[in-house]
């Protein structure tokens, strides 16, 4: 397993994201929900396209164009216009670092 170094755990704070990208160059958001931390596919399945801009509500992001809807845990789409799911990653905090594995699980 590949791990990337995202930033400090603390760095990361509530209903916030960062992208990073593994060495195929996908992008990866890792997002925090309380004191819980995601990583998904940084790629709305309706348009293919990222999540900058957009927000968290709920533990879902919401893609900023069309309103679409993704579960951070899950990767599950939650409303349309997407109707399918995106990849969703391991993450780990390492001494003090989050750290996000380079393949989807």
């Amino acid at each position: 397993m590949a791990w990337i170094k995202v930033c400090p755990a603390d760095a990361l704070t509530a209903s916030t994201f960062r992208v990073v990208e593994n060495d195929d160059g996908d992008e990866i958001l890792v997002a925090r929900v309380g004191d819980e931390i995601y990583a998904v596919a940084n790629e709305c399945s309706h348009d293919r396209r990222g999540f900058e801009g957009g927000c968290i509500e709920d533990g879902q992001i919401v893609c900023p164009r069309h309103g679409a809807r993704f579960c951070l845990k899950t990767g599950e789409v939650k409303a349309p216009p997407a109707y399918v799911d995106i990849e969703v990653y391991p993450v780990r905090i390492e001494d003090q670092w989050i750290e996000v594995e380079e393949e989807p699980l």
